[in-house]
């Protein structure tokens, strides 16, 4: 029997998404933007610890990344971190937000930064560096499009270096750290069952499964 066209024909099939992919992702966006919507109403008030020095404000922007890999790492399937930081932020903008259809703009950037780090590892290793980071370049992504593509700052090269570096840092924590360990959470209750990350829990932390645990 000729095997060499089904592996990749089996590979590539196992990549589409199912409609439990589907309603998942879209729920998670949809929950997502609403935290967005949230979160927008508040961050002025939050801005205000960072009056001394503006720049350092992009240390909490990880609330406007975190969708994108916490839908790579549930869903495990190409364009998922762009599906959700894309929806996300389409939510927050129907719902009302300052920066109106821009933010669509940044979802995609956004999204585009985890997506990329997933893709460099074949979307097939989902283990707590990866997601870190893949939430450090979504926030890198984030904040060189806030900086020169739709250019909301005009800070002093210092200045945008640090808002820049905020940005991946709180990127790494926020939004790739967190969303690692509420993915795990959320597989151990078993309400991921349809889904390739059901049993995110039993796998280690730096890959691999836990010993003991049977395989998916």
């Amino acid at each position: 029997m000729n095997t060499s066209a089904s592996g990749p024909a089996t590979s590539a099939f196992r990549q589409r998404w199912t409609v439990s992919d589907i309603v998942v992702a879209s729920t998670l966006a949809v929950a997502s933007g609403v935290i967005f919507w949230g979160w927008n109403l508040s961050y002025h008030a939050v801005s205000t610890l960072f009056t001394a020095y503006p720049p350092a404000a992009s240390l909490v922007a990880g609330m406007w990344l975190f969708p994108a890999v916490l839908g790579a790492v549930i869903i495990r399937k190409p364009g998922a971190a762009i599906y959700c930081e894309m929806v996300a932020a389409a939510v927050s903008a129907l719902l009302g937000s300052q920066w109106g259809l821009g933010v669509l703009l940044s979802g995609f950037v956004q999204g585009l930064g985890a997506e990329l780090i997933i893709l460099a590892f074949l979307y097939r290793r989902f283990t707590v560096d990866v997601a870190i980071l893949a939430g450090a370049s979504a926030g890198l992504m984030g904040g060189i499009n806030e900086n020169f593509i739709a250019a909301y700052y005009q800070y002093s090269a210092v200045g945008t270096a640090v808002h820049i570096g905020g940005f991946a840092v709180s990127g790494a924590i926020i939004a790739g750290l967190l969303p690692w360990l509420a993915a795990r959470g959320l597989a151990a209750t078993g309400v991921l069952g349809p889904l390739k990350s059901r049993r995110a829990h039993q796998e280690s932390a730096l890959g691999g499964r836990v010993r003991g645990t049977s395989p998916a």
